[in-house]
């Protein structure tokens, strides 16, 4: 009988001493003792940035797939199964295929140093290029030029996201140098889709750019998108579109939309998946409304939601799309990894939300603790109170407030437990 995958990936977490070991050295022998499946990947969409990727990634497939083609897909971290990073032709890969998969990469590594991501990223390239389709998305794990995802010579597209400061103990404390990381992903002759960036972090990409004949197509200068009158509005070369707005809420889900259609025009996509692109793509964790489970039985008529961005960027948009909602008094439920910028995040959640209950994230051994998140909330001008548990706290908001809408918030290790604990 086949061990179960969660064994199979217990096991190859004790590869390296380290979670994160940015080089590329270990990937690229991997690769090679498994005949370099990196070069047989149909073509590659491969997307970088601090915030949006997955979001701008989820549009990207769903405006692929509504003009028939089959996509691969990579993205990190999962949220409830690991399943979730590996979309094989369209379909979440299958469970014993997974476990065949990490096997072989696991006896092609012969038990040298590898850190689970290389090794996953290994498995991920053998499943996409043993099985046909029109396009693989990649989306890098952390930074970009010494990302394991960045082993393939010429992609098709590049995506670099907007820019920002988020795990910098990685990848510089700039968004210069940040961005500098981001841009290792360019390639010679690999047209680049730029989203809205910060001038500092767009030199950067630019100069790279230009050192190494990399074509980009830049927000607000090649491209524009905005909303207007209650639609999406993206101009460039090729003309203008009138959309309905995306299915994903906020108004940064408008920035990401712009990158998504961009990379659909440039390769050629017509008005009708454009739009399908908007209107289909769905993305777990981001501003996304529960509607069923224990969770939400506890919160009776209160709003229960959940999102799972977690630096200064991610807090800001959060406050922004919570602010085109209905009415009504916010709640937050915070757990956060102690490697963020936790008053960063909540500084702009603060002008919004009425209280935070602090939880930790169980689990995980980087988690702040419930009291630590509300010293961090009280600083930033939150009324706040730990609480032992997600249900406990919704169950408390819930009955002080029949009318509050509760928002789950600050990791998406937090969030994965929530979807996979809330069924």
């Amino acid at each position: 009988m086949n061990p179960s995958s969660d064994r199979v990936l217990e096991r190859l977490m004790s590869l390296h001493p380290k979670v994160i070991d940015l080089t590329l050295g270990r990937v690229e022998r991997l690769l090679a003792a498994l005949g370099h499946p990196e070069r047989r990947l149909p073509p590659v969409i491969h997307v970088a940035g601090t915030n949006g990727k997955g979001s701008t990634l989820a549009m990207i497939r769903a405006g692929l797939e509504a003009r028939g083609n089959r996509v691969h897909v990579y993205t990190s971290p999962h949220l409830a199964r690991f399943h979730e990073r590996i979309r094989v032709a369209g379909a979440l890969i299958e469970e014993d295929r997974l476990i065949a998969l990490l096997e072989r990469c696991e006896r092609a590594n012969g038990g040298e140093p590898i850190t689970f991501f290389e090794i996953t990223t290994a498995a991920a390239f053998l499943a996409f290029a043993e099985t046909p389709a029109d396009f693989t998305l990649l989306e890098v794990g952390l930074g970009g030029r010494l990302d394991a995802t960045n082993v393939i010579d010429a992609p098709l597209l590049c995506v670099i996201t907007p820019v920002s400061l988020d795990h910098q103990q990685y990848l510089g404390d700039t968004v210069a140098a940040i961005a500098g990381e981001k841009a290792g992903i360019l390639k010679t002759g690999s047209p680049c889709i730029v989203g809205s960036q910060l001038a500092t972090g767009l030199d950067v990409i630019e100069a790279r750019a230009a050192a190494i004949g990399a074509p980009l197509m830049v927000a607000d200068q090649d491209w524009q998108v905005m909303e207007e009158h209650g639609r999406l509005v993206f101009q460039d070369l090729n003309g203008l579109l009138d959309l309905p707005p995306p299915a994903l809420i906020g108004a940064h889900q408008i920035d990401n939309a712009g990158m998504a259609l961009a990379v659909l025009r440039a390769l050629g996509t017509d008005e009708t998946a454009c739009a399908a692109a908007l209107a289909r793509a769905e993305w777990p964790a981001r501003l996304q409304r529960l509607r069923r489970g224990p969770l939400v039985d506890a919160a009776g008529s209160a709003e229960l939601w959940l999102d799972g961005g977690h630096n200064p960027a991610a807090g800001a948009a959060l406050a922004e799309a919570l602010g085109r909602l209905p009415d009504r008094p916010l709640h937050l439920v915070c757990g956060m990894l102690n490697t963020k910028d936790v008053g960063g995040y909540l500084l702009p959640l603060a002008a919004r939300a009425e209280a935070l209950r602090g939880v930790s994230i169980p689990g995980e051994a980087a988690t702040l603790s419930a009291e630590e998140t509300v010293a961090q909330a009280r600083a930033a001008g939150l009324a706040a109170e730990p609480a032992a548990s997600v249900i406990e706290a919704v169950t408390t908001i819930a009955a002080a407030d029949r009318n509050a809408r509760i928002l789950i918030c600050g990791s998406l290790y937090l969030a994965g437990r929530v979807l996979a604990e809330n069924g």
